[in-house]
């Protein structure tokens, strides 16, 4: 499955999970953050598909990167404070990282530092 679809499916998914919880203040904080987040890494992924230039094409990948990264902090984030949800939250986090190696490895090809 094309990453994008991957990165689109796990929103999805952590959009659904959240409605789920019953929201403190900070939890809302924190949802609010990780929904940005994730939903930027996809978003990047299909804005670089009309890309100008193939600079501005490994541009919308690297943001997409950087979202992954931040997507696992707040996850991570969550983990500790809701350990009861954790089955559910690292399923989401395994996903990141997937999703994260996919994207980092797309970049390493466009810079041409390594082939698949």
């Amino acid at each position: 499955m094309e990453v994008k679809y991957r990165a689109f499916y796990l929103l999805i998914n952590v959009i659904k999970f959240m409605d789920s919880l019953i929201f403190k203040q900070s939890i809302k904080i924190i949802s609010d953050q990780l929904i940005r987040s994730i939903t930027s890494i996809g978003a990047n992924i299909v804005e670089a598909k009309s890309s100008s230039s193939k600079r501005e094409f490994l541009n919308y990948f690297q943001i997409s990167l950087k979202s992954t990264n931040e997507a696992k902090y707040w996850l991570a984030l969550l983990n500790k404070l809701l350990p009861d949800k954790s089955k559910d939250i690292s399923t989401f986090l395994n996903e990141v990282n997937e999703i994260s190696k996919i994207i980092g490895s797309s970049i390493l090809t466009m810079k041409g530092k390594r082939q698949l």
